[in-house]
């Protein structure tokens, strides 16, 4: 990554520009030409820097409900159970963790029985896995912005 992929960073997590031509506005912000900030983006989101980009959305609001499952996994079957959850629509995230629980997803679903029921036939088709299912008690909401100059 060079500096203008690093100013695309910064820029894009701050708000990715809500306007008819968004990578016009990103390559005037960070000095270059629209098609080579699009270019650049594609770039980094096929090297996996980039995971998404996309509207956040208060699920809560909209009616759904949402819980935090973290799974005991055994190495061996880490990526294929990893695979498995990232079949759900419903699993808005998925991380690889180092520690007794080493795979963590969040599941939305409009309502908590859907939930139990995905959660169920994770754990049917995953039985060498330990899962612990952790609805939120109560949200707390952190803002994160990462630091794309950090190594």
């Amino acid at each position: 990554m060079d500096n203008i992929d690093i100013k695309i960073l910064e820029f894009i997590q701050e708000g990715f520009p809500l306007a008819s031509r968004p990578y016009a506005a990103i390559g005037e912000e960070v000095g270059c030409s629209e098609q080579e900030a699009f270019r650049r983006v594609i770039s980094m989101k096929k090297a996996g820097v980039i995971r998404r980009i996309g509207a956040n959305f208060d699920s809560r609001k909209l009616g759904y409900v949402s819980t935090l499952v973290g799974m005991r996994v055994p190495e061996k079957d880490l990526e294929r159970v990893a695979a498995l959850v990232n079949c759900y629509p419903q699993v808005t995230h998925n991380y690889q963790r180092e520690d007794t629980f080493n795979l963590w997803f969040t599941l939305v679903a409009q309502s908590r029985k859907e939930l139990e029921q995905i959660v169920e036939e994770i754990r049917m088709a995953a039985p060498e896995a330990e899962l612990l299912d952790l609805p939120a008690k109560r949200v707390l909401k952190l803002r994160v912005r990462f630091d794309p100059s950090a190594e």
